[in-house]
């Protein structure tokens, strides 16, 4: 007998080699059918494991994130059955699971219609009607090529003869005639898979090189429910709505153009909401005591060197020779504000010295990863570099912390925190690495906030925090970061007095709040679909004269209300006033000010709200300063 300790500290007692599906049948049908997969002391495996030993098992659903992972890969491997049944010289490359799915890529002579994905998904429901069983088994390296070989599968052969070890053996999957190389683990059988859906196809260069083969990548997504896929695909309609390329385009915000791919143009709307938002960026890091600086674009390889750019990042740099020697674009700000710290000696009662920096940065993007304003090759980072004294590290991370809440907190962004710690590609031991991560979890476990751990993904001097911000569809994007920095100082030497009268070298913040100001103005543009808070929004309120000989009075509302600050333009086109306010609504406007005969004779205005509708006849004066009240206090209407 073995005792296995469940959910709650609950211990029970098991034949030793009972399966962890049966031990989730035991505890009840609900748990068993609603199973994907289990952890056993902290090891995620399948539920078909048994059991051997005393031990902890958790049991996992759809509703953890694991067991969405191994839900989804599975539904990876139903689609490659698939594909295979109906087209058997389709070559398998990968299909993992994703953030939000899953993919997997194929290489065929002939493109994947929306045709041909109809019939790939209705031979999908077949498998899984067909409640086939996902078994695992293990080959040596020498038996898996072969069998790989024999189904005529090259790109699977090329990750065997890469990745085995000698002596080490190979994991498969097997469901019906279908085998795939895989590591797991998987759910139980292709039964549980209820809903599905394949929603795209792209083009992938095998293993990300633009050098290799493109092969056809198709995406999906499933569920156990129908309704739980009902509600996702209505959200990806709502989210198309709300793509930030369509809707920079019809509001007139930004362009994308050939002749310069990945750096997007801002244009006169654009402009305006980007410098609003800048301008909110200032006033707020002035008042959280940071120092603005600006540093050069270009500066010399040596610099990269010193700072480990080049040896760590030089695939991602734009170079030139300027008289004969190497410079680089900057990919990245923080080398500059290292230099500027260096241009004189500094004390410890200076410390923490916060230089914050809207620095334009160009970074080598592959072409087929460009995406609107989310993923382009030049970007302007809202950077801070914190210098400080060890002893300040969790007071400072505190303090950005409580930032970062202002801030997100002001365009009703809920969060979640993820401390990254040691990657394989790190400058520094793994003591200063240690040191470094429990600084940042003891300052965030300070602040009562929780965070989730992803080893092995820090910067390749520090460990960071990041900050992942959910909008209004529930999606969630990485925005904020901090990361700490033992190295760089180290590196240039960087050096203050201390108390005792000695030098010392300081520890660097690395910190931004937006992450990139052009990546931030897109997720603002897909959380509010266009419709911007007043402050924010380009034009704040147009007035719109009924006829034209309301027009003298429209300009003087027009003109009166920009003694205040507020962006109002007048619509005095000969067209309908229904017209004019549709037009208006399309372009988001948040407030629409109507003139006729009425008006005039009153002195008032009647008020549309884009969001609230006909508010009715107002005072011009009563309208100014609920315009401005609503401004000053960035309100969200």
């Amino acid at each position: 007998m073995v005792k296995v300790t469940l959910k709650d500290d609950v211990v029970k007692e098991f034949q030793s080699g009972t399966t962890v599906m049966d031990i989730a049948k035991s505890i009840g049908m609900g748990l068993y059918k609603a199973a994907c997969l289990a952890k056993i002391d902290g090891e995620t495996c399948d539920l078909r494991t048994p059991v051997t030993k005393d031990c902890h098992v958790e049991i996992l659903t759809f509703d953890d994130e694991d067991g969405k992972k191994a839900f989804w890969h599975t539904t990876s491997h139903i689609l490659a059955q698939a594909v295979k049944r109906l087209f058997p010289n389709a070559k398998l490359a990968i299909g993992p699971s994703i953030a939000n799915g899953f993919y997997y890529d194929f290489d065929v002579d002939f493109p994947f219609t929306p045709e041909i994905l109809e019939k790939i998904e209705a031979e999908m429901k077949k498998i899984v009607k067909e409640n086939i069983p996902l078994e695992q088994f293990d080959l040596s390296a020498d038996e898996a090529v072969k069998l790989m070989e024999e189904k005529d599968e090259p790109y699977k052969v090329e990750l065997i003869k890469e990745h085995a070890g000698k002596g080490e053996k190979i994991s498969f999957y097997k469901q019906a005639e279908f085998t795939e190389l895989c590591a797991g683990p998987h759910i139980p059988d292709t039964g549980r898979v209820k809903a599905f859906k394949l929603t795209s196809i792209a083009g992938a260069y095998w293993r990300g090189d633009e050098k290799n083969k493109m092969l056809q990548r198709i995406y999906g997504i499933s569920f156990t429910k129908q309704s739980e896929l009902t509600e996702y695909l209505e959200r990806i309609e709502e989210a198309k709505k709300r793509d930030h390329r369509k809707l920079g385009k019809e509001l007139g915000l930004f362009a994308l153009r050939d002749e310069a791919p990945g750096m997007p143009f801002f244009l006169p709307n654009g402009m305006i909401l980007r410098n609003t938002l800048i301008d909110y960026w200032h006033e707020v890091h002035e008042r959280w005591g940071y120092l603005e600086i600006s540093t050069p674009q270009i500066m010399k390889r040596s610099l990269w060197e010193t700072s480990g750019h080049w040896d760590h990042y030089k695939d991602n740099m734009y170079t030139t020779v300027i008289d004969g020697e190497d410079f680089a674009i900057k990919p990245m700000n923080c080398p500059g504000s290292i230099l500027v710290y260096g241009l004189e000696p500094h004390s410890y009662k200076e410390l923490p010295l916060r230089y914050g920096e809207l620095g334009r940065v160009h970074r080598h993007e592959l072409s087929g990863a460009l995406h609107g304003l989310f993923r382009v090759r030049c970007f302007t980072q809202d950077d801070a570099h914190i210098l400080l004294a060890p002893d300040q590290i969790r007071d400072e991370v505190v303090r950005i912390s409580q930032l970062f809440d202002e801030v997100y907190n002001l365009f009703k962004l809920p969060y979640t925190i993820e401390l990254s710690t040691m990657p394989e590609d790190h400058m520094g031991t793994k003591e200063e690495w240690d040191k470094a991560t429990k600084s940042l979890s003891d300052a965030i476990e300070s602040i009562g906030k929780e965070y989730t751990v992803n080893e092995g993904d820090g910067a390749f001097y520090g460990p960071k925090l990041d900050f992942h911000i959910e909008d209004s569809l529930g999606r969630t994007w990485q925005c904020g970061t901090i990361q700490l920095d033992f190295q760089l100082p180290e590196r240039f030497n960087l050096e203050y007095t201390g108390a005792d009268g000695e030098k010392h070298c300081p520890v660097m913040i690395h910190r931004v709040v937006f992450g990139s100001v052009e990546r931030f103005i897109g997720v603002l543009i897909e959380h509010f679909a266009g419709a911007f808070p007043l402050w924010l929004s380009p034009v704040q309120a147009v007035v719109l004269p009924i006829a034209d000989r309301h027009a003298d009075r429209a300009h003087e509302i027009e003109a009166e209300l920009k003694k205040y600050g507020i962006r109002v333009k007048v619509d005095d086109r000969s067209e309908k006033i229904g017209y004019k306010i549709r037009e208006a609504q399309l372009q988001k406007t948040p407030y629409m000010l109507v003139v006729g005969d009425k008006e005039v004779e009153n002195g008032t205005v009647s008020v549309r709200h884009r969001g609230e509708g006909d508010i009715g006849a107002m005072e011009l004066s009563a309208l100014r300063d609920r315009l401005v009240d609503e401004i000053k206090t960035k309100a969200i209407k």
